[in-house]
């Protein structure tokens, strides 16, 4: 019974981070600003969700807030890019369909955070 409590403030107090970009590629410096953000993404512990939409587990509020903190350091000049936080529990009630059909998410890469 404790367990089942705990596991369900987790979802509540677990977020994920989306960030949702559009980035310039007219340019070749455009495209290597571009390419460089979303390497910055990755090396951040980002997954792909599609091509301009990137998102990240977080164990807490405080965790999230590290990772947003560092992507506003690290934003290229031109373009729009915006950051959501939901909850694990929102983020599992996430329906995603291709074409017609709905499919089960991909559960993604569990990351261990030591302390």
């Amino acid at each position: 019974m404790y367990e089942d409590r705990f596991s369900r403030l987790n979802q509540y107090r677990s977020l994920w981070i989306l960030v949702f970009f559009d980035l310039p590629t007219e340019t070749k410096k455009d495209r290597q600003v571009a390419t460089r953000f979303r390497k910055h993404l990755l090396d951040d512990g980002f997954t792909m969700f599609q091509f301009s939409i990137y998102l990240r587990f977080c164990a807490s509020k405080e965790n999230a807030e590290v990772h947003t903190k560092r992507l506003k350091n690290n934003l290229p000049p031109q373009g729009k890019i915006g950051f959501m936080q939901v909850t694990d529990k929102q983020f599992g009630m996430m329906e995603i369909f291709y074409g017609k059909k709905s499919v089960e998410p991909d559960t993604p890469n569990q990351q261990l955070e030591l302390f």
